[in-house]
C-alpha cells in the first residue's frame, strides 16, 4: 500500500508488517521500519517536537537533514498515520 504524507512517503507491506521509507522532504532514501523502530522514532520526535531548533535526522547515516518545528510536527502526523497500518 502506497503511503504519501506531508514529509515522508513509502510503501507499507501488510504481509511483512513493515514500512519501506522511500522519501523524506523530497530526498530519496530506502529504509525499512518495523513497528518497534517506528514507535521509537515516533516517541523520540514527540518528546522533542517543541525544541526551537527543530531536529536533525540522517539519511544513509551520512546525509544530515534538518527538520523545523513545523516539519517535525508534520513528520509525527505522517508516522501516526503509518502506525495505524501495523498489526
Amino acid at each position: 500500500m502506497k503511503v504519501t504524507g506531508s514529509i515522508i512517503s513509502g510503501e507499507f507491506d501488510e504481509q511483512m508488517n513493515e514500512f519501506s521509507l522511500e522519501s523524506v522532504k523530497h530526498f530519496l532514501t530506502r529504509s525499512t521500519l518495523r513497528k518497534n523502530q517506528l514507535d521509537t522514532l515516533y516517541q523520540y520526535l514527540t518528546l522533542h517536537k517543541n525544541e526551537e531548533d527543530g531536529q536533525v535526522i540522517t539519511l544513509y547515516d551520512q546525509l544530515p537533514l534538518r527538520l523545523t518545528q513545523e516539519e517535525t510536527s508534520m513528520f509525527i502526523e505522517d508516522l501516526d498515520q503509518i502506525k495505524k497500518l501495523y498489526h
